[in-house]
């Protein structure tokens, strides 16, 4: 039995510990043909009691294969992280591990993506890369690449992102159904997520009937970027005020909600907070933010289902994927305040 802090038995170990030789371990562990049953039997059995684990990473290489996939996400945006806890058990039910790559500030789609290609990854799958990167470039012309999170340029990439159009239809129609006309969107930084997820909200204001009353806040998707924008509503303290903010991310609305608590305005009462990801922030119970859900599953599912059939001997062509969205409810919305 291996203690802990002790080396791996290899083959050559397993043939000392019969004294055989190590040719025929190897055609045993492998499962080739000439070996007698018996010595099958011994040579198993004594893998077994020797703790004996094959090198996948070595078989792998002699095979030109790694079984890997690179992701790169941003540990600061919950949707993202919930989405990877799923990504690596699926992609191991697969046969897949998963090299994750953290990308910040500092760590540009530039580097994370050269690691994840040195790692020899077998395809890429990353949230909202930055389209002008060289190594982003490069992997499309290496391995597939999954485009996470917003639009991907062009046709030509494998694309999965959320109905933004459809989720914030679906936010206005409810707010509108609760009494309210001034709904104000938080948002339309950060990219081309951001601009993207303003114009749904503009198509669906109008789509209400609400044009009039359309006013983006411009605000990107952190807590600070919310506070800002709530600190802005505060200090806007007139009549034709908007009676519900619609975030851009459950993380920007986490934000309003601080600020307005911290002002002592009553949410909903005074002025109804929605958000979109509903991730576990939004339902924590000093939150009870409504949120527009993403499909954490089904964007799992799709994304590891396109790495496949890319790899597969039929790899077929490039797909745009748009995942269902949920308006989920909580205490953060409510009627229209009366003026």
């Amino acid at each position: 039995m291996r203690t802990a802090g002790s080396r791996l038995p290899t083959m050559r170990d397993v043939a000392e510990h019969l004294g055989v030789s190590r040719q025929l371990v190897s055609l045993v562990l492998r499962g080739a043909p000439g070996p007698s049953q018996e010595s099958r039997t011994r040579i198993l059995q004594a893998a077994q009691d020797l703790g004996y684990r094959p090198n996948a990473s070595a078989r792998l290489l002699r095979q030109r294969r790694t079984n890997s996939i690179g992701l790169m996400i941003e540990m600061r945006n919950p949707f993202e992280v919930r989405f990877t806890e799923r990504f690596v058990s699926a992609a191991a039910e697969q046969g897949f591990s998963v090299v994750v790559g953290v990308h910040t500030a500092e760590r540009s789609t530039d580097v994370v993506v050269s690691e994840l290609i040195a790692q020899r990854v077998e395809a890429v799958v990353a949230f909202n890369p930055d389209p002008h990167a060289p190594a982003l470039q490069d992997a499309l012309a290496r391995v597939p690449v999954v485009w996470l999170g917003e639009k991907a340029p062009g046709s030509a990439i494998d694309n999965v992102r959320v109905d933004e159009a459809g989720g914030l239809r679906q936010v206005v129609r409810r707010l509108v159904e609760l009494g309210h006309e001034r709904i104000a969107y938080v948002g339309g930084e950060g990219g081309t997520v951001g601009v993207d997820r303003a114009e749904a909200y503009r198509d669906a204001m109008s789509a209400a009937g609400l044009d009039a009353f359309t006013s983006v806040i411009a605000s990107g998707f952190g807590e600070e970027d919310g506070a800002a924008a709530a600190r802005a509503w505060v200090a806007d303290d007139c009549a034709d005020r908007p009676t519900a903010l619609v975030a851009c991310s459950d993380s920007n609305a986490v934000g309003i909600l601080a600020v307005l608590a911290h002002e002592g305005v009553a949410v909903p009462q005074s002025v109804s907070v929605v958000g979109f990801d509903d991730s576990y922030v939004a339902a924590l119970s000093y939150n009870a933010l409504t949120s527009v859900r993403q499909d954490v599953e089904v964007t799992v599912d799709v994304a590891l289902r396109i790495v496949v059939e890319r790899l597969s001997d039929e790899p077929g062509s490039p797909s745009e994927v748009l995942t269902r969205t949920v308006l989920t409810e909580r205490a953060s919305t409510g009627p229209a305040p009366t003026r």
